[in-house]
């Protein structure tokens, strides 16, 4: 028997398959043909729609909307996955269009990530082991190898390609179409091919409430960092002495600092 969390009833089509492990929050919709696996745990509100998969140990938080013929939690596309059990978390509020996939983690980390108010559009893939953070945007065809970082409030555009335990800082924002094979630190616009820097993400921080003087910050740490005539070490000591304490400023050394497949 489908267990739920409460006495308000879900809507599950006759034809779907729920298997009798699974959690169910209240108001729960669920599609025709739709199947959910064992120790599928999903939150109030969610909307499933038809021919939708979710495979063991997945987690789904509240007011999640995925549309049909996604497949969420299935084992990863690895050669190196030995049946383990490992889980897919997904956060709330978020929306996953038609044909995306998401692979569940391996032993590496355990899990598959996607955090809250994330928007994945149709046919994107979230490979084995990557974490995305909140208000994250996929564009469709947008791909991730395993061990992916996606920051919060990151965009991606369509068709992106993003190479395993590449790293992308918060609110930076790739172009359509681009391979990324290196790391894309925070608040910066990136496109071409080669991925390079194209300047800060202005309209994008902007939107989200940076201040005039917290933009024109960013926009003279990345000139110096990118497009001085200082290496990137001497780059980077420049930028600690013009900005000692500032917080900003001390997160994109930081990822810079930790990245270890270099920036672009």
């Amino acid at each position: 028997m489908i267990e739920f969390e409460n006495n308000i009833s879900s809507i599950i089509h006759p034809t779907a398959i729920v298997d009798k492990t699974t959690i169910l929050g209240s108001n729960i919709k669920i599609g025709p043909y739709s199947i959910l696996g064992p120790n599928v745990r999903i939150g109030d509100n969610c909307d499933i729609g038809n021919n939708v998969t979710i495979c063991d140990n997945t987690i789904i938080g509240k007011n999640c909307k995925i549309f049909h013929s996604s497949s969420i939690g299935e084992i990863p596309q690895d050669l190196k996955f030995d049946g383990e059990k490992t889980k897919t978390i997904i956060g709330e509020n978020t929306i996953i269009r038609e044909f995306v996939t998401i692979n569940r983690g391996t032993r590496a980390i355990g899990k598959t990530q996607v955090g809250s108010n994330v928007l994945l559009m149709a046919s994107t893939h979230v490979a084995h082991d990557c974490l995305v953070g909140d208000n994250a945007i996929l564009s469709n065809l947008a791909t991730l190898g395993g061990h992916v970082e996606i920051g919060n409030w990151a965009v991606l555009g369509g068709g992106v390609l993003v190479h395993q335990f590449t790293k992308i800082g918060e609110h930076a924002f790739i172009g359509g179409g681009f391979r990324v094979v290196q790391d894309i630190p925070p608040y910066i616009l990136a496109a071409d091919s080669p991925l390079k820097f194209h300047g800060i993400n202005n309209i994008g921080l902007k939107r989200r409430g940076f201040s005039l003087e917290n933009r024109k910050l960013i926009k003279d740490v990345y000139n110096i960092f990118f497009r001085s005539a200082n290496n990137r070490k001497m780059a980077i000591e420049v930028i600690k002495s013009r900005y000692p304490n500032d917080k900003i400023v001390k997160n994109i050394l930081n990822f810079i600092k930790l990245s270890e497949r270099g920036i672009i």
